[in-house]
């Protein structure tokens, strides 16, 4: 297949481009930059200049290939409700490419979107449209387009992770580190997924490569690490002390952090290895943690 990625030269899309490749598909990668192109030249893609504000480019980028996942999104998440509504726009404009055909569109969501009661794990067939999540955009444009007759398909993610990057956890490590010190919410005793970015790149490939519509798939091989444990870790690294912020301070220590680092957000994904027979088998969460180096600029 001849698969166009948005976000190709991202963390998670970059894994995406050489497992794809190593699986022998062909690989339209979107960048904006020159540093972007040479990086998909050399992964040995294809290049595509395009922009996720850039809705035509989506559209071409789409109408050249044969299937299409998307990746691309702000990370800015102090502006996270702006960038949710992007990524609505942005899927509609790729769907609207690939109406009436079966090429398959693979989107991007997260795993709180399948939450179903507080304390369970969130699952791949549940979704709430009311959700107070902003993320809910990016499913809903999902239904929008599959209504249109386009071949949809989800992959929801956790806290995805290197050594280099864990997701929600990196900004938390940088405030850590101006702060002084490690922090957890209450107890500490909400918990986060996990997966490694090499798992999640092989959850996407699967998933265009059986282009089931109206799928629903969760990147997850850890349901949930406490979140007192990942900050004992990242206090560990940073050789500084770990404390406990009462549910009131939160706001005053996190900043834009304080509407996730308190949340309880288990997920399962027993369905998609069900479905697909995927097995996540990179390392866990906190081992990538422990050897990150924390002193590196």
């Amino acid at each position: 297949m001849r698969i166009f990625i948005t976000g190709a030269t991202g963390f998670i899309g970059s894994t995406i481009v050489a497992e794809l490749l190593q699986a022998g598909h062909q690989v339209l990668g979107m960048t904006r930059s020159d540093v972007g192109a040479r990086s998909l030249i050399a992964a040995g893609a294809e290049v595509f200049r395009g922009d996720l504000q850039d809705l035509d480019s989506l559209r071409r980028g789409a109408a050249a290939a044969d299937g299409v996942i998307h990746t691309a999104f702000n990370h800015d998440f102090s502006q996270f409700v702006a960038n949710c509504e992007a990524d609505r726009l942005a899927i509609e404009a790729l769907g609207s490419a690939l109406e009436g055909s079966d090429r398959p569109l693979i989107i991007t969501s997260g795993t709180g979107m399948g939450a179903a009661a507080p304390g369970q794990p969130a699952v791949e067939d549940n979704f709430d449209a009311n959700h107070p999540n902003p993320r809910k955009a990016s499913e809903l444009a999902g239904a929008v387009v599959a209504n249109r007759g386009v071949n949809v398909s989800v992959v929801r993610l956790p806290q995805v992770h290197d050594t280099v990057k864990q997701g929600l956890i990196s900004p938390l490590i940088e405030l850590a580190r101006a702060k002084g010190v490690a922090a957890y919410v209450g107890d500490g005793g909400n918990r986060w997924p996990a997966v490694h970015v090499s798992d999640a790149a092989r959850l996407y490939r699967l998933a265009v490569e059986r282009a089931q519509p109206g799928s629903r798939y969760h990147a997850v091989a850890e349901e949930g690490i406490t979140m007192r444990r990942i900050v004992e870790v990242i206090g560990q690294g940073l050789k500084i002390p770990t404390v406990s912020v009462s549910p009131e301070e939160t706001v005053a220590h996190f900043g834009w952090l304080a509407g996730f680092v308190g949340r309880d957000l288990p997920a399962s994904s027993t369905q998609t290895q069900e479905v697909l027979g995927w097995r996540p088998t990179g390392p866990e969460l906190l081992a990538d943690l422990e050897r990150m180096n924390y002193f590196s600029v």
